[in-house]
């Protein structure tokens, strides 16, 4: 299935915005699809959507770039250097990379299902609604008293676990991460921080799986450059105004911004304007 320069630019600008927000990138970018007259279901299609997303992967490695870079260092240190594994970077490399293995595990052999049934419109509408449910008790629960360096194994694991319900179109991988991290008394700033963080591995190893499949399905190669483009450069920014809204701000806005959307949706189900696949 083929898409045009100007739908390219339209997702990447959806991607980039939404991505790191947590309104589900995937819900979006399949809503604009039905909108646009995008076969939703194409496998082509559904592989443009997963390599789009490396934009938005690649303002995460620029915005956080000497953090990561202090991170892997401190790292490598440590598999050398016993003495160096008290280091806090050290650690949290390590509960960066166990909170990424569920993800990769049931990405890999959920991937007929994610890829054929979760790929309704439907699925996006009640995802959306339903979901905002569990972000409205998290921000209501949340005591905000542990920070970063409070991390344990424990916590990542339980949000590498609640990243993978963000395979269902329309749950949110950020929206899924930053609950549960709240609900682990993370403050808003750390759960934020630890989902682009577990964000890298995930969206990187499904982008290039699904490079070929975008090539193969006939999306074309221009579609796909400016649509990385475009996501890269709308995601940095969004990045940066996630990070200085959520230091003062709850995520309610987006429990209500999901919940008229999800309403929406089912509308325009139920009327015909648009078709689930």
């Amino acid at each position: 299935m083929e898409i045009s320069i100007w739908q390219a630019v339209i997702l990447g600008i959806l991607e980039g915005l939404t991505e790191f927000l947590p309104v589900s990138s995937t819900g979006h970018l399949t809503i604009a699809e039905g909108l646009m007259g995008i076969p939703i279901d194409d496998k082509g299609v559904t592989a443009y959507t997963a390599v789009v997303q490396m934009g938005a992967i690649a303002a995460v490695y620029v915005y956080f770039w000497k953090d990561l870079v202090r991170m892997v260092t401190a790292w490598f240190r440590g598999l050398f250097n016993p003495a160096r594994r008290q280091d806090f970077d050290y650690r949290f490399t390590w509960y960066v990379i166990a909170g990424s293995i569920p993800i990769g595990i049931v990405g890999f052999f959920g991937e007929k299902i994610i890829t054929g049934p979760f790929r309704s419109l439907w699925v996006v509408a009640f995802s959306l609604i339903l979901w905002s449910g569990v972000m409205a008790f998290a921000d209501h629960a949340a005591t905000h008293q542990r920070k970063e360096r409070d991390l344990t194994l424990k916590d990542t694991l339980w949000i590498g676990f609640a990243q993978c319900l963000a395979l269902i179109p329309g749950i949110s991988r950020s929206g899924a991460t930053i609950s549960v991290g709240l609900l682990r008394d993370l403050d808003r700033t750390t759960a934020a921080n630890l989902s682009f963080y577990l964000s890298l591995p995930a969206v990187t190893a499904a982008g290039f799986y699904q490079l070929p499949e975008a090539l193969d399905g006939g999306v074309g190669a221009a579609p796909i450059i400016i649509g990385l483009i475009v996501c890269f450069v709308v995601a940095y920014f969004a990045i940066k105004w996630l990070l200085a809204y959520i230091k003062k701000h709850s995520i309610m806005v987006f429990v209500w911004y999901r919940v008229g959307l999800g309403l929406l949706l089912i509308t325009l189900l139920v009327t015909g304007v648009l078709q689930p696949t």
